[in-house]
């Protein structure tokens, strides 16, 4: 399986992300934003799916029909769950329809991860191993690779320095949070359901705390991708036309003026 898995998605996405660095200079922090812009427009098709797919699941959920089902059986789940089922072949709407291209693109995420980590190799055990998922076409010369980026070492948690201050202020990890917030917050529609509704509600509040831990404490190439990916994330949802500003603003009414 391991094989299979660096023949099908690492290797590839290792290759290319030298290949990039090689073009862009030997700048390993613009090759990681270019690949990862790259990546996002290759699974846009997929994405566009999703979002497609939440929203006519939002607009079921807040119809008159959809309401009147899940009052009239809401003391019989099972009776419940079948008119529900029914009312989604009526409406042309695949429950599961937001589901699997998100389940697709996962292999794409973790192998995108587990690229930029492996480039940034700079013990020899390490670049031994790294070595082995290299091309013969990529030049031997580019390794090691120069990981430094602005003021970050992208092999390295990042920390910028400020003199007179005694601590490094993690502005990587601030960026990640705030965009993981705001990407989860717009592009995660809002639900009548009071279940579906708390849910939302935990991943926003979630989502950012994990991937801000991991910013924190992983290598800074890794918080740069995080950072990159959820500000497309943004974009591309922009793109259709369906963001809610004002539902990242407390108290705000959703349903104002969007993008």
């Amino acid at each position: 399986m391991g094989a299979i898995w660096d023949t099908a998605v690492l290797n590839p996405m290792i290759n290319a992300l030298l290949y990039i660095y090689s073009l862009l200079g030997n700048n390993f922090g613009l090759a990681i934003i270019v690949f990862t812009a790259l990546i996002r427009l290759i699974t846009f098709p997929l994405t566009y799916q999703q979002q497609k797919s939440t929203q006519k699941m939002q607009e079921l959920q807040g119809s008159k029909k959809f309401q009147e089902i899940q009052k009239k059986y809401k003391k019989d789940k099972a009776k419940l769950q079948e008119e529900q089922m029914k009312l989604y072949r009526e409406m042309g709407i695949n429950p599961f329809g937001g589901c699997l291209p998100l389940l697709i693109q996962f292999p794409i995420i973790i192998g995108l991860y587990q690229a930029i980590i492996q480039s940034l190799a700079d013990a020899p055990l390490q670049l031994f191993q790294l070595a082995q998922h290299i091309y013969p076409a990529i030049p031997s010369a580019l390794i090691p690779l120069k990981s430094h980026f602005l003021w970050m070492d992208l092999g390295t948690p990042e920390r910028l320095v400020i003199p007179g201050i005694p601590i490094g202020i993690p502005v990587l990890t601030i960026l990640v949070v705030i965009t993981t917030w705001m990407s989860t917050k717009l592009t995660t529609p809002p639900t009548p359901d009071s279940q579906g509704s708390q849910m939302t509600q935990m991943m926003a509040l979630y989502m950012p705390l994990l991937l801000g831990y991991f910013a924190y404490t992983f290598a800074a190439g890794l918080a740069l991708y995080f950072v990159v990916s959820n500000i497309l994330q943004v974009v591309q949802y922009a793109a259709t036309g369906k963001v809610d500003w004002r539902s990242m603003i407390p108290g705000l009414p959703s349903g104002g003026p969007k993008s």
